[in-house]
């Protein structure tokens, strides 16, 4: 083999780092970990906020996420073709209580770094920034099937948790059971100020504002007879859509956002069973916006066709487990194609 065609596929080998993706080495079990970090990455405007932030005045730099995922957001787009270094971030989970060596759960290991994003900023300005970039404001009406009353909260969610079938469904699908009413009765009922006791209820959930960036759960899980089990069932999702006409009726009379379309930008992908498996992700990049897909320290790029493979129905494959959508659609994100 010619040196001149050996120095094209060296430079086809790196071209992905080139292009900001870099893979990242399982360290004692730290699938789910680099998943998520490859999905903070193709999220670009968590690190654009976090580049914003100083942390002059932070103590005790092993123990802050925020500082450490600052460093390896920022190292994960620097065009070298090693894996990026992310000891410290992890080192870094296992002082905060997200230990090293043992199987974690994505969407919760997801909303613990968002938590400690809030707490460990000093710069509450900032802090707030990021939990915007991901907050998703609900109105929870209950409303007394014996009086009538109604009793109204409004809260917010950082990730929409949605309940699967265990037939084939789809992400429009379970959006729609999750924002219809639900009656609960028996164990499940609520208590009624006005009747002064529990009694059964209607409740609603309604959407006050939608963010920038939408991440979606689908709860593949489920505890039965104290065993978990992991549903492997065909969802299907699409790589844009419009939450407005997905789930019409959803809608506070509060809302009053325009832009309800959405385009996938990442997925994280979970393989095997509940109680042992892997995490990998789907990544498109937000220059050339190709779909990359990432196993640890393996990184290659990928088309939407492959994406769709992960929506399950086979137990021999990985299926979705969590999605990430960004505001506006794929025209509008789309950005100018990168030489070379």
């Amino acid at each position: 083999m010619s040196h001149s065609i050996c120095r094209f596929l060296s430079f086809l080998s790196r071209r992905d780092s080139y292009f900001g993706m870099r893979g990242l080495i399982n360290h004692q079990l730290s699938c789910c970990v680099n998943t998520l970090l490859q999905t903070f990455s193709a999220t670009w405007e968590l690190g654009e906020i976090l580049d914003k932030w100083e942390g002059a005045a932070v103590r005790e730099e092993s123990r802050n996420i925020p500082l450490q995922l600052k460093r390896v957001l920022s190292a994960m787009k620097s065009d070298t073709s090693r894996p990026a270094p992310h000891h410290a971030f992890l080192h870094s989970l296992d002082l905060n209580r997200i230990r090293l060596g043992t199987q974690h759960d994505a969407d919760e290991v997801f909303l613990s770094i968002l938590n400690l994003l809030q707490h460990q900023m000093d710069d509450k300005h900032l802090a707030l920034e990021i939990q915007n970039l991901y907050k998703i404001s609900v109105e929870t009406c209950v409303q007394c099937l014996d009086c009538s009353s109604v009793q109204t909260l409004n809260t917010y969610l950082l990730s929409l948790p949605l309940h699967v079938k265990e037939d084939h469904d789809s992400l429009e699908g379970c959006m729609t059971s999750f924002f219809e009413h639900q009656e609960l009765r028996g164990i499940n009922c609520c208590f009624c100020a006005k009747c002064e006791k529990k009694t059964p209820s209607k409740k609603g959930v309604k959407l006050l504002s939608l963010p920038r960036i939408l991440s979606v759960h689908l709860k593949r899980f489920r505890n039965s007879n104290g065993y978990t089990q992991k549903l492997d069932c065909r969802i299907t999702f699409p790589e844009t859509i419009d939450v407005s006409e997905t789930v019409k009726e959803a809608f506070s009379s509060d809302f009053n956002q325009n832009d309800c379309k959405y385009t996938l930008h990442a997925v994280v992908v979970h393989s095997g069973y509940a109680s042992f498996g892997h995490y990998t992700a789907y990544m498109r990049h937000r220059g050339s916006q190709r779909w990359y897909y990432a196993d640890d320290s393996y990184v290659h790029q990928a088309s939407w066709e492959e994406v769709q493979r992960s929506y399950g129905g086979n137990h021999s494959r990985g299926t979705a487990y969590m999605l990430m959508y960004r505001r506006g659609s794929k025209e509008e994100v789309q950005q100018p194609q990168l030489s070379g």
